[in-house]
Parts: C-alpha cells; sequence; structure tokens
C-alpha cells in the first residue's frame, strides 16, 4: 500500500505545527553582524592598505618599491651574467 501527502504550508506554519523554535530573529541578527564584517573586510582590501600590509616597513611609497624592484632585478641580473657582485672571483668561469 502506498500512501501520498502533500502538505501545502508555509514553513512558519510547518514549524508552528510541529513545534519547532522560531529562529528567524536569530538568523537576523547574525545576518547582520554577517554584513558588518564583509563591509570592514572590504574596506580592508583598499590597496594603499593592501600595500602597507603585505610590503616591508622600509618600503613607504610607490617610488620606493620601484627602486626595490630594479635593485632585485639588477642583482639577478648580475648573477646570471656573472658580472660584478654575483659572487664569482673575477668573473672567471674555467
Amino acid at each position: 500500500m502506498k500512501l501520498h501527502i502533500d502538505v501545502d504550508c508555509t514553513p512558519e506554519e510547518a514549524r508552528t505545527f510541529l513545534g519547532l523554535p522560531d529562529v528567524q530573529p536569530m538568523q537576523s541578527a547574525l545576518m547582520t553582524q554577517l554584513q558588518d564584517r564583509l563591509e570592514a573586510n572590504l574596506a580592508a582590501t583598499d590597496p594603499e592598505v593592501l600595500f602597507k600590509t603585505w610590503l616591508p616597513h622600509q618600503i613607504g611609497n610607490l617610488e620606493q618599491l620601484q627602486k626595490f624592484f630594479w635593485q632585485q632585478f639588477a642583482q639577478a641580473a648580475s648573477r646570471a651574467t656573472g658580472g660584478p657582485g654575483s659572487g664569482s672571483a673575477g668573473g672567471d668561469r674555467s
């Protein structure tokens, strides 16, 4: 024997009928807190704030950042070509 019952009611009516607690106020409060946290975190994604967070304190502005990168590129190129500062004695590759 098969028995099929269709119940047409809202979630609120079903909760009330089954005696389940109404969690709507708690859910609204949690969603408000979540929204506040998300907005605060989005404010922290400002590019200037990210640079200050991720980069060392010695690098304060874009000009210093550019100088830092060029110095690193120059050192890497010098090491790759065996130029001055590469660590090899006089560039001798015997």
